[in-house]
């Protein structure tokens, strides 16, 4: 392997371990810190951590402050609301292709994950559903990406949703809205199961506007 392709190992591996962190909250919305401490965390040298900031500045997950550092991408009122307008509108468009093509493949697993799900919520079945249901909540996001069927689009779409993981961390998923978040995901599919694309967009719209009240900036 070559120098230049040790250094992009590196940087593409910098990238992965920054986003890992912001996903898994080690990286908190609004959190300031120096380069050198960014370095520690991540583990990687510093051209390569450097990198991978630029990388996710460009997409909005972090500022770069001269003379003082790192700031995590903030949870505001008005960067949520445009988060959620940004993923509802690609969603409703994700599920108007797939109705116009009638690519359903995987619909009735991701049903039956729900409904299991929304099961497991209305029984209060352990402490641990909260995380479960996050990853159950983004398997119909990712099924309505892919129905974009659109290399630029679904770039678009995934730097969103590392914005929304920010977010999430700051405003975890409650166990009490984990019944509501399943039906209202049961709705866009059963829309998507009958063939009506307006149902669904009707759906996702409905989705979009509970998640702001209940992250309280409806």
């Amino acid at each position: 392997m070559s120098k230049a392709q040790d250094v992009q190992l590196l940087a593409d591996q910098a990238r992965d371990a920054l986003w890992a962190a912001l996903r898994s909250g080690a990286l908190r919305a609004g959190q300031f810190l120096s380069m050198p401490q960014l370095v520690t965390l991540l583990d990687f040298p510093l051209a390569a951590v450097r990198e991978a900031v630029k990388q996710a500045s460009s997409q909005g997950l972090l500022i770069t402050l001269p003379k003082r550092g790192i700031q995590v991408m903030e949870a505001s009122p008005d960067i949520i609301r445009d988060c959620l307008d940004f993923r509802m509108v690609l969603d409703q468009e994700g599920a108007r292709r797939r109705v116009a093509g009638g690519s359903y493949a995987g619909l009735e697993a991701l049903k039956e994950r729900h409904l299991q799900m929304l099961e497991a919520a209305r029984s209060n079945a352990g402490s641990d559903l909260p995380p479960q249901a996050i990853q159950v909540d983004l398997s119909l996001h990712d099924f309505l990406a892919a129905g974009l069927e659109n290399a630029q689009l679904s770039a678009a779409y995934n730097a969103n949703r590392m914005r929304i993981a920010i977010i999430q961390n700051a405003r975890p998923f409650l166990q009490v809205r984990i019944v509501s978040a399943m039906e209202e995901h049961l709705a866009v599919i059963e829309a998507l199961e009958s063939c009506d694309a307006q149902a669904a967009a009707d759906a996702i719209r409905h989705h979009c506007e509970q998640t702001l009240r209940w992250w309280g900036v409806a």
